[in-house]
C-alpha cells in the first residue's frame, strides 16, 4: 500500500479510511490491530477505501507530517517504558539511539530496529518480568477506545499471571465461563493465543512496535 501511495497520491494526505465491515477506522492504530478489529474474519484480500478530503477530526488522530507520527510513535514507547523500566532504559539512550529506532521501523530494516528495541525487552533476571506489562485491550462492541490499566506480569507468590488472568481482572466479559458458550476471541497479530500463556512471554514476543500489547477482543464467527 505505501508504494502504491507514493507513486499514485503523489502529495495528497490521507483523510481516512473505511472498508464494508465496520466503516471508517482509527488511521492512527497500527494496520494489524485494525485488521484484527475490523476484518480477521473477512475473506482476503481486505478491501478498504481511502479517502483525502472531510478529514472526522473528532474521531482520529490528526497526523499531517512523518514528524508528527514519529513524536506519537516515540511518545508510545517511553509510555510502554515507563510501565516496564520506569523509564530507565528509554532514558539512558541517547537521541540517536530513538532516531535509530524510528528510522528501522520507518524503512522496514529489521535489524537496525531490533538493535535498539531489544534493550526495552529486558529485565534483571531475579525481577522475572517487567514492573507492569504495557496492553491496551480494544473491543468492537464498546464505543470506549480501549481498556488500559496498571497490571504486573508475575502474581505476589511468584506465579506468572497469564493472558486468561489479565482479561478476568480487566475484561471479564470476554472470557467464556468454564460450562459456558465461547462468545467471544481473543485476537493479537492474527491469531488467537491460548489464555494460559505467560503475559510476560506474549509482551516480549508479541508486543507491536510501540512496546504495548494491543489485544483485540471480537464476537466468536458464527459460520
Amino acid at each position: 500500500m505505501g508504494r502504491w501511495l507514493k507513486r499514485s497520491v503523489r502529495g495528497a494526505r490521507i483523510r481516512r479510511v473505511e472498508g464494508k465491515e465496520r466503516g471508517k477506522y482509527c488511521g492512527h492504530y497500527p494496520i494489524g490491530l485494525l485488521f484484527d478489529l475490523l476484518a480477521s474474519s473477512s475473506a482476503l484480500p481486505w478491501n478498504i477505501t481511502v479517502h483525502f478530503k472531510s478529514f472526522p477530526e473528532k474521531d482520529l488522530l490528526h497526523c499531517p507530517s512523518k514528524d508528527v507520527i514519529e513524536a506519537h510513535f516515540m511518545s508510545c514507547v517511553k509510555e510502554a517504558d515507563a510501565l516496564k523500566h520506569k523509564s530507565q532504559v528509554i532514558n539512558e539512550m541517547q537521541k540517536k539511539d530513538h532516531k535509530q529506532l524510528w528510522m528501522g521501523l520507518q524503512n522496514d530494516r529489521f535489524d537496525q530496529f531490533w538493535a535498539i528495541n531489544r534493550k526495552l525487552m529486558e529485565y534483571p533476571a531475579e525481577e522475572n518480568g517487567f514492573r507492569y506489562i504495557p496492553f491496551r485491550i480494544y473491543q468492537t462492541t464498546t464505543e470506549r477506545p480501549f481498556i488500559q490499566k496498571l497490571f504486573r506480569p508475575v502474581a505476589p507468590d511468584g506465579q506468572l499471571h497469564t493472558l486468561g488472568d489479565l482479561l478476568k481482572e480487566v475484561c471479564p466479559s470476554a472470557v467464556a465461563p468454564e460450562d459456558g458458550e465461547k462468545k467471544n476471541q481473543v485476537m493479537i497479530h492474527g491469531i488467537e493465543p491460548m489464555l494460559e500463556t505467560p503475559l510476560q512471554w506474549l509482551s516480549e514476543h508479541l508486543s507491536y512496535p510501540d512496546n504495548f500489547l494491543h489485544i483485540s477482543i471480537i464476537p466468536q464467527p458464527t459460520d
